[in-house]
């Protein structure tokens, strides 16, 4: 890769979804109160009813009840999952009262819990949509298939020309707080740069970044899709590269486990986009060894082939059959003159045209491998036949 392929880049973002489960209120609330009842049981403290079994059936319930669209015996459901939980969790609260070491196990998950039961639908700010990870945002692409995805948005900047090796990743980065995709130009361009040691002429996005923050002078150098004003010829026909990120997107959730983050935390989720680019590029390096060794492989096989004189190439098409330049012509008497046929691979192969001295007649059937010798003699009989 040169170092002026890397002074011009496409961005573009995605999101790196979390290992959990699409979040519902009835699952939130269900899982809430069995996550406080097995901490209870591994710290020994006795609750007055664990609505293990009443618990469990209300969701399915619940579930039912939402799917046959009858929403009122659903929002029951939904009502008595609430109740259960809050009695589990002011029973816990009652026991852990006077207890800093039980209070300090507790208290993250009493936590959680209250913001479950707190959340409304509609409501503003952070929400909690999986208990084991509490760092997972629900982010909307606008995709038909799928309208919300729950994990974080990752940044991905590849080389706008493609090199000999491949399209490369030059950086992945996670965006943690669902930002604005124009507001994230500020953070990532300086850390490409500081990857690749190179300085950005152009960076191409989509529609998704205008309004963007670029600072300054990279401002002037961002193009998005549908700019009208500093699009020169050159630029519009650089925009049509800028899809060359997409299914580099894909190969990074498809083949290298960005597609879904089994690492705990946040830190987790800033560490596995990086390890997925890092593997790609990995993968691109090998592919590209690959048709090198390959290359190398049949070089040597020609060089080795033509040693040995069976090279196709090195051959000629002579009457439908394959003939060597190195085949020796055979001698046809004693005279040492050469004969009106070659040897090749132990069979006689006529010339092409041969004539007759400077008789414009070709040999008949009976003389087609008469040696020279007697090629005089026939001409004269031809000559006296015709007289």
């Amino acid at each position: 890769m040169k170092i002026a392929e890397l002074r011009e880049v496409v961005v573009d973002t995605t999101v790196q979804e979390k290992a959990a489960t699409f979040p519902t209120d009835a699952k939130l609330l269900n899982r809430a109160r069995v996550r406080l009842v097995r901490l209870s049981k591994k710290h020994g403290l006795r609750l007055r009813q664990s609505y293990a079994r009443v618990g469990k059936l209300a969701l399915i319930k619940h579930q039912r009840y939402a799917h046959a669209k009858q929403f009122k015996r659903a929002n029951r459901q939904l009502r008595r999952l609430k109740v259960q939980l809050g009695r589990v969790s002011r029973d816990i609260e009652r026991k852990i009262a006077g207890r800093p070491d039980l209070n300090a196990a507790f208290r993250p998950e009493l936590f959680r819990a209250g913001r479950v039961l707190a959340q409304q639908r509609r409501q503003r700010g952070r929400k909690i949509y999986s208990l084991h990870a509490p760092e997972v945002e629900c982010i909307g692409k606008g995709k038909a298939h799928k309208p919300y995805e729950f994990g974080v948005k990752v940044s991905i900047a590849t080389p706008m020309r493609r090199s000999k090796g491949g399209q490369f990743v030059l950086h992945a980065k996670a965006l943690p707080g669902n930002p604005y995709d124009g507001h994230t130009l500020a953070t990532v361009i300086p850390d490409i740069e500081r990857t690749t040691g190179a300085a950005l002429a152009r960076i191409i996005a989509d529609a998704g970044y205008r309004g963007h923050n670029a600072p300054a002078p990279y401002d002037m150098r961002v193009y998005t899709s549908g700019q009208k004003r500093r699009m020169t010829p050159t630029i519009r026909r650089q925009m049509k590269r800028r899809s060359a990120v997409e299914p580099v997107i894909g190969h990074l959730k498809g083949e290298h486990r960005m597609g879904r983050n089994h690492l705990a935390h946040a830190a987790g989720d800033a560490i596995n986009p990086v390890l997925a680019a890092a593997g790609y590029n990995f993968r691109r390096l090998l592919a590209w060894l690959a048709r090198l060794l390959a290359f190398l492989l049949a070089c040597l096989a020609y060089r080795s082939a033509r040693a040995n004189n069976r090279s196709p190439s090195n051959q000629r098409l002579l009457h439908g059959r394959l003939q060597s330049p190195y085949a020796h012509d055979a001698r046809a008497d004693h005279d040492g003159e050469h004969s009106a046929y070659r040897v090749v691979d132990d069979r006689k192969i006529q010339w092409p045209n041969r004539r007759i001295g400077s008789s414009a007649h070709r040999f008949p059937a009976s003389t087609l491998y008469a040696p020279r010798a007697k090629q005089s003699q026939c001409s004269s009989e031809l000559s006296n036949g015709k007289e």
